[in-house]
């Protein structure tokens, strides 16, 4: 019996690392997502964006426009005009983390919070991920909206793990989910993406549902630009947010 038992406990262990010896590297997947969605070269090509939107809370009955400025190194301006809410501001630029709405005011984030803002406005993240993540690692294999993907658990430098769903035949990004810092404490999130076409030379999800604590939101991507004018001082930091600073 004993050496029955044992036996099982072997063949299971074994089938254990049989199956994660077969799941393709972490790393292996984030290069190819970057090769189909365009390839290195499209992205090397690409030092700044800008990118037009619609932003919706279902729930609430809320419409508004979204805007968003990117460039290099680590810029970035995000702007969401809903209606009977007023306007919503958030950027990043020279180690600085800032919002700024018409209904709290002006905030200056510091420590995990500013810390995860400035890692997700790292230009070309997806590109150059290894300058920003110490590992990623293919955990199993899940289905996402009638999709078999791959699950990564991805651990940042600085701020906490974030995982990625990859579809096994496309190898698009289905799916992200994330804990983020905030005023009020740690914030689940959680991300659907779809509706990839192609904006220039690059694969673009087209269509985002995330799910932020209770709150349902989606986002739809009306036009990308690439390399496009942008204001001298759209990554300045706002005076509300420089009276923070200087205090």
């Amino acid at each position: 019996m004993k050496r029955t038992l044992t036996l099982s406990l072997s063949l299971a262990f074994a089938g254990i690392l049989a199956s994660a010896a077969d799941l393709p590297k972490g790393e292996a997947l984030l290069d190819k997502y970057v090769e189909v969605t365009g390839g290195k070269a499209a992205y090397n090509k690409v030092h700044s964006d800008k990118t037009t939107g619609t932003m919706e809370f279902k729930a609430m009955g809320l419409k508004g426009k979204v805007i968003t400025y990117s460039a290099e190194p680590d810029k970035k301006y995000s702007e969401v005009v809903l209606e009977g809410m007023g306007k919503m501001q958030e950027g990043a630029s020279n180690g600085v983390a800032w919002s700024l709405s018409s209904m709290q005011g002006p905030h200056l984030k510091e420590g995990d919070e500013k810390a995860e803002t400035l890692l997700q406005s790292k230009f070309n993240s997806d590109l150059n991920w290894r300058d920003q993540y110490k590992s990623a690692e293919t955990v199993g294999v899940e289905t996402v909206e009638g999709k078999e993907c791959y699950k990564v658990v991805m651990t940042p430098k600085t701020g906490s793990p974030s995982t990625r769903w990859f579809d096994k035949d496309s190898n698009l990004l289905v799916k992200m989910q994330m804990t983020t810092k905030s005023p009020m404490g740690e914030v689940q999130s959680e991300s659907i993406v779809s509706d990839y076409r192609k904006e220039g030379d690059l694969l673009v999800p087209h269509k985002i549902l995330s799910k932020v604590a209770t709150m349902e939101l989606v986002m739809t991507v009306e036009s990308v630009q690439y390399n496009p004018e942008i204001p001298k001082d759209r990554f300045d930091v706002p005076a509300e947010v420089q009276a923070l600073i200087k205090k």
